[in-house]
């Protein structure tokens, strides 16, 4: 039987993958805005959008998090794996997860909410 329910596991990955998703797309947005291109609204506007999705969800997160005592420790990195501690109720569970899997799920989520926020307010669309 494993300590960690399965049920926080979701949550405890939300806080591996959320504050990431965030430290990226602000950093998308100043590169944006700093950039060449001339409508550079509707792109800020689809960043600001999946952030403010990405915020809500952590926030979110964060107090299930708490209400379960529920801490995530980041251990540290090598070159391949990096390694957290899950703390959920008192038992301690080591995980090590693959840099190249962590990078590919970041983006995968981020596509996903682009998708979601990006089919948001928008106005003259038509579905099929």
């Amino acid at each position: 039987m494993p300590l960690i329910p399965g049920e926080a596991l979701p949550y405890f990955e939300n806080m591996i993958y959320l504050p990431m998703i965030t430290q990226i797309l602000e950093r998308d947005r100043g590169t944006i805005e700093i950039s060449s291109l001339k409508l550079k609204g509707p792109y800020i506007n689809i960043v600001e959008r999946a952030l403010k999705t990405v915020r809500a969800d952590l926030k979110e997160t964060n107090t299930y998090a708490r209400s379960k005592n529920m801490k995530l420790i980041k251990k540290g990195k090598d070159g391949s794996f990096t390694d957290y501690t899950f703390i959920h109720g008192g038992y301690v569970d080591h995980r090590r997860y693959l840099n190249v899997r962590l990078r590919n799920r970041t983006e995968e989520l981020i596509n996903e909410y682009f998708v979601t926020t990006g089919n948001q307010n928008i106005k003259g669309a038509t579905t099929t």
